[in-house]
């Protein structure tokens, strides 16, 4: 018979908040997402899908418009 001991990864940092809006963002979200220091810049309660999986929750400026200053994106209203 094998033993086998799950644990969960361990965070490097006790930051579970998105630093740009403050919204909760799990661990494993600023593992994958985050910095180096497992921080997020943008989560996705504040930015797109396709801009968080291009560096954006790292901090990293992307070419793709921010859904807060490019209206019709991301849920908003569209200029007309």
């Amino acid at each position: 018979m094998v033993g086998v001991t799950i644990a969960p990864w361990p965070s490097t940092s006790n930051e579970t908040t998105c630093r740009h809006c403050g919204a909760y963002v799990t661990s494993q979200f600023c593992r994958v997402y985050g910095d180096n220091d497992d921080q997020v810049h943008r989560c996705g309660d504040c930015d797109s899908y396709r801009r968080l999986t291009r560096g954006s929750a790292a901090g990293v400026d992307i070419s793709i418009p921010d859904p807060e200053t490019s209206p019709g994106r991301h849920g908003g209203e569209a200029d007309v």
